[in-house]
Order: structure tokens, then C-alpha cells, then sequence
């Protein structure tokens, strides 16, 4: 039976609390690691777990934290069932909100060059997100509980960004300024 109540979110935030619990402190610094898959911002990260709290899905206590304190959040026992009824079900196939692909839908009316140009920009980024996964793989060393989860993540990850440095090396190809001889024209 689906949960009328919760959200992709909701049993994001709840799986991420974890058998540990977490702040929401911690759950954005697990969410920027993993920023391939979310894309939520930070301030959902804390408005989520109260929410939770109230409907019963999650407990709350305070605890020290460096400079004041903190709220820590643990699955009760009707968060774990939530997680138990959800998980099972089939999963759909992600959905894509890509502005690469909507660049790439505008090109005839804006030109090739500034849409490879804005695609082309994706490498720093595809690096940056190479390297957290690198982090994050660090990090999923030290959770034996949930490492060889993690590591599924992890491999998926490490996929997509592989097609997207592909789908790049295909945009530049394809968007690339052509010479005189590539457009059918012999040299003056």
C-alpha cells in the first residue's frame, strides 16, 4: 500500500537517516556527496525531517553538536515499515530534468556554437562529480553495513558520468565548426 503522505524525498530522507539516524546537517553533507543522484536543496534537508517527525516516521532528540546544539533523527518503527511497504514496489525508470537536452532541442534556433559551448562546460562539472564519487567511495569503505549498497550506487554513478563525457564527445563532434573541405567545397 502506497503512502499518500510521502514523497520520492520522503523515503529518500528516511533511507539516508538510516539505521544510525542523522542530522540534517548530515544528510545534506550525504546529498552533496552524492549529488549525481539528488538535486534537492539544502533547506528540504532540514524542513523533511521535521515533517517526518510529526507524522511519526522519524523520532527526534537533541545532542551537542561543536557549536550549539543539534537534532538527530531516528526511524521509528512506522518509518521502517514505510521503508519495508515502499521498497519492494517496481521501480520506475528515473526522470531527467536535462537542460543539456534542452540546449540541444533550441540549437536551430540558437546556433551550434553557443550550445556546444554551454555542453562542453559539462566536463568541469562531470570531473567535480568524478571526484565526489571518489570521496564518496572513501566514505562507503567505513559503512560495512550498507557498503556493498553503496558501492551499486557507486558503479551506476560512475556509468552515467561515462555517458555523459560520451554524449559530450559526441556534441562537439557533431556541433564542431566545419572547414570548407567537410562542407563539399573544394579550396579557392
Amino acid at each position: 500500500m502506497s503512502t499518500p503522505n510521502l514523497s520520492a524525498f520522503s523515503y529518500r530522507v528516511l533511507a539516508l537517516v538510516g539505521r544510525d539516524g542523522a542530522g540534517p546537517h548530515d544528510l545534506v553533507r550525504m546529498a552533496h556527496r552524492g549529488r549525481i543522484y539528488a538535486y534537492d536543496a539544502p533547506s528540504q534537508y532540514y524542513a523533511e525531517p521535521k515533517r517526518l517527525e510529526r507524522l511519526g516516521y522519524l523520532s527526534a532528540r537533541r545532542e551537542p553538536g561543536k557549536t550549539r546544539e543539534r537534532t538527530h533523527y531516528t526511524l521509528t518503527e512506522k518509518g521502517l515499515d514505510a521503508l519495508r511497504d515502499w521498497v519492494p514496489k517496481p521501480t520506475p525508470f528515473p526522470r531527467m530534468d536535462h537542460e543539456g537536452i534542452t540546449r540541444m532541442l533550441a540549437a536551430d534556433l540558437v546556433g551550434e556554437a553557443p550550445v556546444r559551448e554551454s555542453i562542453s562546460a559539462l566536463r568541469a562539472e562531470i570531473a567535480d562529480l568524478s571526484a565526489r564519487l571518489d570521496e564518496a567511495e572513501a566514505v562507503a569503505e567505513t559503512l560495512p553495513h550498507r557498503a556493498k549498497y553503496l558501492a551499486l550506487n557507486l558503479v551506476l554513478a560512475r556509468r552515467l558520468l561515462e555517458a555523459h563525457r560520451a554524449w559530450v564527445d559526441d556534441v562537439e563532434r557533431e556541433l564542431a565548426p566545419k572547414t570548407r573541405r567537410q562542407r563539399g567545397r573544394a579550396p579557392a
